[in-house]
């Protein structure tokens, strides 16, 4: 594989180019962000936008919140720096750790916000999964479509036209660039979100296994149902130079945010992920795809951010990434799948012609509230 000269991303890495001093497309977006971006400007942006939706009807907007960090930090500058009253939609994708409620009621309390939860038919999301998986490596096509779709479902029923959501994927792929400014519509849906699946995709595969209003929840509203809204859907990180560091410490602060060991990656990144019960199995589908897990991803926004050396991310790398998450086993006994049938299915999607050698691999260690899993 090619790695970026600067920092240590492979040629493997989706959306990713080099120039021609061998630096990835990421960094040099990185560079935008830092150097070229007025983000007295983009504030001044912001804040016109948000006298258009203010104290226009019950609520100012809506926040999706998954109870990690840069959800809960969008919450808390919304509420706290923007002076919004927000509706707070939270798509349960039956993947939460037990860490999470204690976070949540912690963050909504302080707060004071009104929180919509929505949990789809756990049957319909063991199915999702599985075919998620067969189809694209990854089996959380029913997570990120149904946190986009849902979320802009309730801002049509509920007559909210803003969506602020957190940080712009400008941060780590090269779909957009800094210079532009993104928002969320069926065309950018469909190409960053749903891994290019939709809904009726899914009903097709499934052969009947599950109806069309099984899936009702993961269809994204139509182009006529947003413009009659004036719909107007949002990344916070494009109007403030967001910085993971800075905002963790705000929400552990000011909200009491705590956070928890992660499967794959080293425990001073105690705030990255913490979420999902199933974040170091997907990590291990990506590094058997595409050869790199999450301590690279963190590594690499280190070395952007000035905090680390390349030499110093790649021992971390070394010492991190490439292990079988101990957590798999729960997870093939949710599927009931083998093991072996795992490793052909994400193997089937690798890129590049990228070939995992599984010879070798260990087994990382179990995490303290594994235990407390309901699977």
């Amino acid at each position: 594989m090619k790695y970026c000269t600067k920092c240590v991303l492979p040629d493997t890495h989706e959306t990713i180019a080099f120039d021609e001093n061998g630096v990835c497309n990421i960094c040099r977006q990185a560079e935008i962000k830092h150097e070229a971006v007025n983000w007295e400007e983009r504030g001044e942006m912001l804040l016109t936008i948000i006298e258009r939706y203010k104290d226009n009807g019950q609520y100012d907007c809506i926040v999706p919140f998954s109870g990690g960090k840069d959800s809960a930090f969008q919450l808390w500058y919304v509420v706290k720096k923007l002076n919004l009253k927000p509706l707070v939609v939270r798509f349960d994708h039956w993947g939460y750790r037990p860490l999470v409620q204690d976070n949540n009621i912690r963050v909504f309390k302080t707060l004071g916000v009104d929180v919509l939860q929505f949990t789809p038919d756990w049957k319909v999301v063991k199915q999702l999964m599985l075919e998620s998986l067969k189809r694209a490596g990854d089996f959380c096509w029913h997570c990120h479509t149904g946190i986009f779709a849902y979320t802009m479902q309730v801002s049509v029923k509920f007559g909210i036209p803003l969506v602020i959501w957190g940080e712009s994927g400008s941060e780590y792929r090269a779909y957009r660039t800094f210079e532009e400014i993104e928002e969320l519509d069926e065309k950018y849906f469909s190409q960053v979100i749903n891994l290019g699946i939709d809904a009726h995709d899914m009903y097709q595969w499934l052969g009947g296994g599950v109806s069309r209003r099984d899936l009702a929840p993961f269809v994204f509203p139509s182009k006529e149902e947003l413009e009659a809204l004036g719909a107007k859907s949002i990344w916070l990180g494009n109007y403030i130079e967001w910085d993971t560091l800075q905002n963790v410490k705000i929400i552990k602060e000011e909200l009491g945010w705590q956070g928890a060991r992660v499967e794959g990656i080293p425990p001073e990144y105690d705030y990255e992920k913490i979420e999902c019960m199933w974040q170091g199995v997907r990590d291990y589908c990506k590094l058997i795809k595409r050869g790199h897990g999450r301590t690279n991803h963190l590594a690499c926004i280190d070395i952007r951010a000035g905090r680390m050396t390349r030499e110093e991310g790649l021992k971390l790398i070394s010492t991190y990434d490439g292990k079988r998450p101990a957590s798999l086993d729960l997870f093939l006994n949710m599927l009931d799948i083998t093991e072996d049938e795992f490793m052909s299915i994400v193997k089937k999607t690798s890129v590049n012609n990228y070939d995992f050698d599984s010879t070798g691999i260990i087994t990382g260690e179990t995490l303290p509230d594994m235990k407390d899993w309901k699977v």
